[in-house]
């Protein structure tokens, strides 16, 4: 069970770690774009940025929020913003209220065109996805923790303790059980754990398929680092209708109070995330969809690991070797082809 329990319990920290830094270079990317092309609005922006991506952390972490939701969040906030700077250029200080009244008008001004509703399709598919993912994995790890642990029944331990002791009490101190009378007696021990076999197998396909879905345009690695070209995309639709957008807002909340203040820049540190950046290559073994398939490659290995787990450890540990002297519960035989005579032992 070792080794099964160690792959189960490494591969989601590892995960968490690298969905970690997925997200954070993600809002790098966002950030960076305000930062370059929309300096002015940079240090407002970038906090609406921040806000978006805790959002993602914890709806992939598991918390009980929507991705529409949280999108549409991030572009109503965002959409003051881009009002006072793309929009009506130099309007860099609107009241509480008026930017109360740009957010909840939003949705139907529609300034960033498609690009919402695009964001929350992406956003939608591929964080479920992985969502899920995470959530099927901690799933295999409390199966396995259950199953690590098993307490035999009285009548099984007593027959464990005869397979194992009884040659000792003929003072055979060397012999082992042999293959055909050890498989009786595991097989009768496991007979519940061997009950998962099915389910287990059926777990692994499901994580296969699962996994499989999460490739291609449902990639959470494409999606998130390509979030911000969608951001872009709206503020170009955002700044090319920019006049006709000034009258709808006009007509729903007034005319703004023009209260012009020097805009701070960026409030991020660039060069330290960028250094994240650099050591995070879509093309190096670091990336969540590597990590995936590796996980996906290793765990093939133990689909039949309920099923065969008496087999392993009588072939592995408690059964003495073909060809070798060995207990058949009544004496020492030295053939194994004797051991085929033995009828079941019960437990």
């Amino acid at each position: 069970m070792g080794i099964l329990v160690s792959t189960f319990l490494e591969f989601p920290a590892k995960v968490l770690e690298t969905f970690e830094m997925l997200i954070r270079l993600a809002e790098n990317y966002t950030s960076t774009l305000f930062c370059t092309a929309y300096r002015n609005m940079a240090a407002e922006a970038t906090v609406r940025v921040q806000e978006f991506f805790t959002d993602v952390g914890l709806f992939v972490f598991g918390t009980d929020i929507s991705t529409e939701e949280f999108v549409n969040r991030f572009f109503d906030t965002l959409f003051p913003v881009v009002y006072s700077h793309v929009i009506n250029p130099g309007l860099t200080d609107i009241s509480l209220e008026y930017a109360e009244c740009l957010r909840t008008a939003r949705r139907d001004i529609r300034p960033f065109g498609s690009v919402p509703k695009k964001a929350i399709s992406q956003m939608g598919r591929s964080l479920l996805s992985s969502r899920t993912f995470l959530q099927a994995l901690n799933l295999g790890i409390e199966v396995i923790n259950t199953t690590d642990h098993l307490h035999f029944s009285k009548d099984c331990s007593r027959a464990l303790l005869r397979m194992q002791y009884c040659p000792h009490c003929q003072g055979l101190m060397m012999s082992k059980p042999c293959m055909g009378y050890c498989l009786n007696i595991i097989r009768g021990c496991l007979a519940n754990t061997a009950e998962i076999d099915l389910h287990w197998r059926g777990y692994i396909q499901s994580l296969e398929e699962l996994s499989s879905a999460m490739s291609g345009t449902h990639d959470v690695e494409h999606v998130l680092l390509n979030f911000h070209s969608l951001v872009n995309d709206a503020l170009v639709q955002a700044h090319t209708h920019g006049p006709e957008l000034s009258e709808q807002v006009k007509k729903i909340c007034g005319p703004p109070v023009r209260k012009p203040t020097q805009s701070p820049g960026c409030s991020f540190d660039q060069n330290k995330d960028n250094q994240v950046l650099k050591m995070f290559s879509r093309d190096s073994e670091e990336t969540l969809t590597n990590r995936r398939k590796e996980f996906i490659r290793h765990l093939r290995l133990y689909r039949a690991f309920y099923g065969g787990l008496a087999d392993h450890l009588c072939s592995s540990e408690l059964a003495a070797a073909d060809g070798l002297p060995c207990w058949n519960g009544e004496d020492v035989v030295k053939s194994a082809v004797l051991q085929q005579h033995q009828g079941p032992v019960s437990v």
